[in-house]
């Protein structure tokens, strides 16, 4: 089970190559890869990540919407079993719940079907909560820093402001799946409820400098050409990267 203690691109849509036998990791678009009849889930090009370790059969699910089903039978259909899902921040395309009037299913669906942890970023259990009606009972809740153990596997959480309170990134393996966070091009919206121009300006250039260059960005949707890049090339050629000071930044996202 999942245990917590304290050329530039790469990759296909669908899966990509592991740096050895035992990791499990697959980059799934909505609405293409699966959810394939879904309207919503075809306009909002949202990516789930299906990561775990081969040598037990436990995997996790990042951001599960819109065909939770469809999901555990890609799990099983690979030798995996889901023992808990992460979650990257409340909004119903990544979580589910209410979108606009549209109803996505997500962890709620889940906890139907498979009873697991769901992990989330502390700041960001209420607006979960509130968002998917899964009770405070169901979410087990991290700091940033916090890993959570995916057989022998280590994901450590990152937690970056600024989208939502608790959003947050996942850290595997040479890979950094990002939520909307940050994509190859741009970054999440700063103007929506819970958003914090100011802190994800800090998110970005603070709290996410320390990884490295080579490691490989997963985004939560494909707004761009390439489904994933080096953090290397998107601090290259992103232009948030390009607003060099607190004030630039506020000028372009301080609404």
């Amino acid at each position: 089970m999942a245990r917590t203690r304290g050329c530039p691109y790469h990759g296909g849509v669908t899966e990509t190559a592991a740096t050895d036998d035992r990791f499990y990791f697959r980059q799934l678009l909505a609405g293409r890869d699966f959810a394939v009849g879904d309207d919503v889930a075809r306009q909002m090009v949202n990516f789930v990540y299906l990561l775990g370790d081969r040598a037990t059969g436990e995997a996790v699910v990042i951001d599960p919407a819109y065909g939770v089903d469809e999901l555990l039978d890609l799990l099983a259909a690979d030798g995996m079993r889901c023992v808990g899902a992460l979650a990257t921040h409340y909004h119903p395309d990544h979580v589910g719940g209410d979108l606009m009037g549209w109803r996505i299913e997500g962890i709620a669906r889940l906890l139907e079907v498979a009873p697991v942890p769901v992990h989330v970023q502390a700041d960001e259990a209420p607006w979960v909560e509130r968002s998917t009606g899964v009770g405070r009972s169901e979410l087990v809740v991290h700091s940033g820093g916090d890993v959570v153990e995916v057989g022998g596997v280590a994901v450590t959480l990152v937690h970056t402001p600024g989208h939502t309170p608790g959003s947050q990134c996942f850290l595997v393996d040479g890979r950094l799946v990002a939520g909307d966070t940050l994509f190859l091009d741009g970054c999440g919206r700063t103007d929506l409820p819970g958003s914090d121009p100011l802190a994800m300006y800090e998110s970005l250039t603070t709290r996410l400098a320390h990884i490295p260059d080579d490691t490989v960005l997963y985004p939560g949707h494909l707004y761009s050409a390439e489904p994933s890049a080096t953090l290397g090339h998107t601090r290259a050629h992103n232009y948030v990267f390009r607003l060099r000071t607190p004030e630039q930044w506020m000028t372009m996202f301080g609404g």
